[in-house]
């Protein structure tokens, strides 16, 4: 990819860290990765209605609903799944900045790329979370047929079928989304946005 040399990146007077003052929580990236029908996008959104009663800033990107617009152009061969995953870490790097909570719900079958997206920010602002489901309960899940579909050759690349998942080595979480309610899911990953001190800021600005 060619990258311009006539940009130069713009400091605004309006910092993030005077965005969290104002919100009164610091911003995040909660990464959910897992299988189709892990239960990815469900817990995220989950998650972000107990945040919103919390009254923060919150926002869910959704795997579905990206490629209907920024990853528009984008197929599921492994290259463009790998340029639909650099997307989206910079579209939550920036969102990081916005003094949002981020949310995403992808498959993110590649732990390279994953890598790729944590580094884009700071240590401990990328919270990677697991949803553990085996494809057997997915396929149970599965209301679109896509699992049989990927089975009878019609899909071609579909993750834990004929394409694989990489399982998360070391994410700041594993829920199991599998068996475990979504009550006991969303618990976990309060608790581990409780335990970084995600929440309760003292709303004062910077001068």
């Amino acid at each position: 990819m060619n990258k311009s040399t006539n940009t130069v990146w713009h400091n605004a007077t309006v910092t993030r860290s005077r965005r969290e003052a104002q919100n009164n929580h610091k911003s995040v990236i909660l990464w959910f990765t897992g299988l189709s029908g892990s239960g990815k996008s469900t817990l995220a959104h989950a998650v972000e209605e107990q945040l919103f009663q919390k009254t923060c800033k919150t926002y869910v990107l959704d795997g579905d609903n990206v490629r209907h617009g920024l990853c528009g152009d984008l197929g599921f061969s492994d290259i463009d799944r790998k340029e639909n995953i650099r997307r989206i870490g910079e579209i939550a790097k920036l969102m990081l900045e916005s003094g949002v909570i981020t949310l995403t719900a992808f498959i993110s079958p590649f732990a390279s790329e994953r890598r790729i997206a944590r580094k884009l920010v700071p240590h401990g602002e990328f919270l990677e979370i697991y949803c553990d489901s085996s494809v057997e309960i997915c396929e149970q899940r599965d209301i679109k047929g896509l699992y049989k579909k990927a089975r009878e050759g019609e899909i071609k690349d579909f993750t834990g079928i004929s394409s694989p998942y990489e399982i998360p080595q070391n994410p700041e979480l594993i829920v199991n989304t599998g068996t475990g309610s979504i009550e006991e899911c969303v618990e976990q990953v309060m608790e581990l946005l409780e335990s970084r001190n995600i929440f309760n800021l003292n709303n004062t600005v910077e001068s």
